[in-house]
């Protein structure tokens, strides 16, 4: 089974909206075939597996795989099928499908055939691998990722706006990896204007990654300046996506389209953007994740709206202690412990010197934002 993560995570990224899948075929105590997840609309990794093999399996022979296999037909037909035909003994599944249409359906169709199915095998590792898809495929919507890099203390900055480098090189290389696996990363104005991002996956021995990458920007501030910021002229400019209002202004919106830049005029009696519309809008599009990387007022919105799914935590070893020091987030008023937002299905790593938290966000039940009292149920 660990085989079959290693190839699953060999496909990082690569298979939305679809999960990454590993499998591994063994004959006699023997590999014979390995599969993963081929991009959208490709085989599956069972399939590839049992492709792999270049014929009949062995009696006896054990099918590994991370994820139980799909039993609808969809595009390349029920894996559970190719299985069955191919007359495998036993199946070792990680974790069970999520996805409504399956959850348990191809273990039953499988067991029913005869077929030994031992599931549950390093579950947790197999679910965490897929933690996009799990929120896409039962809620229909994407996964709304916020991260943040704060000092001990919880600031994201000095006083003066001073933020490079709160963390070091080994937890900004991990950031890498993880817009590797977002379909999408974003921004807020602010941010854009202040640092220029570029918002690519740069990995070391690797070809540069560029997402989609969307820019927060009610009022289209970021095009008023003749310096127009890196994500609007690179070249991966047709791979950014302006999220505004109507308050932005037609003539901005037609200056970032002619220079090839993708707008998204969402309706709004304000200049702020109403997340179920932009989270439809992403459903539309099939885009399944989006990485917040900030700035603070927009991962703050987010928050009092309680619009973030998952929470990366990145904390360096050092302490401000200064009261005018940018916070990560504000806007609420937390009186109790049990109206405190946590995290669920927590996930610790040392990065270096640094240190990750990254879980669920779980809200309570009434959020206190500013004087009012919101109800969330």
């Amino acid at each position: 089974m660990r085989r079959a993560l290693e190839l699953a995570h060999s496909v990082w990224g690569t298979t939305h909206p679809n999960p990454m899948v590993g499998a591994v075929l063994v004959e006699d105590g023997k590999i014979v075939g390995e599969g993963a997840t081929a991009p959208d609309g490709g085989p599956h990794a069972e399939r590839l597996a049992l492709l792999a093999r270049g014929k009949k399996p062995r009696p006896g022979a054990v099918l590994y795989v991370t994820l139980e296999p799909c039993s609808t037909e969809g595009r390349t037909g029920a894996c559970t099928e190719a299985i069955m035909a191919a007359e495998i003994k036993t199946v070792v599944v990680g974790t069970t499908d999520p996805n409504p249409a399956h959850a348990g359906r191809g273990l039953e169709l499988l067991r029913a055939a005869g077929i030994e199915v031992i599931s549950g095998v390093l579950e947790a590792e197999c679910r965490d691998l897929n933690l996009i898809f799990n929120h896409w495929i039962t809620t229909d919507t994407p996964l709304l990722a916020a991260k943040t890099a704060t000092t001990l203390d919880g600031r994201i900055a000095c006083r003066t706006g001073d933020s490079r480098w709160i963390t070091g090189e080994v937890a900004r290389a991990d950031v890498m990896r993880w817009r590797r696996l977002f379909p999408a990363i974003a921004v807020g104005a602010g941010t854009l204007m202040h640092d220029n991002p570029r918002l690519t996956s740069r990995i070391a021995g690797r070809e540069e990654w560029c997402p989609v990458r969307f820019v927060f920007d009610g009022l289209l501030r970021t095009v008023t300046d003749r310096n127009l910021p890196a994500v609007y002229t690179d070249e991966f400019k047709e791979r950014t996506i302006v999220v505004t209002t109507p308050h932005g202004g037609m003539g901005y919106v037609r200056k970032l389209k002619d220079m090839g830049v993708g707008v998204w005029v969402l309706p709004s009696t304000t200049q702020r953007v109403a997340w179920p519309d932009f989270r439809r809008k992403c459903a539309d599009e099939r885009i399944a994740g989006v990485y917040f990387e900030g700035g603070a007022q927009l991962l703050s919105q987010l928050l009092r709206d309680a619009q973030i799914d998952y929470l990366f935590s990145y904390r360096a070893p050092m302490i401000l202690g200064d009261d005018r020091a940018k916070p990560m987030m504000n806007g609420l008023r937390t009186e109790k412990l049990v109206n405190a937002v946590r995290l669920t299905e927590v996930h610790h790593n040392v990065l270096g010197d640094d240190m990750l938290a990254r879980g669920r966000v779980v809200y309570p039940e009434k959020l206190f934002v500013d004087e009012t009292v919101f109800s969330l149920r």
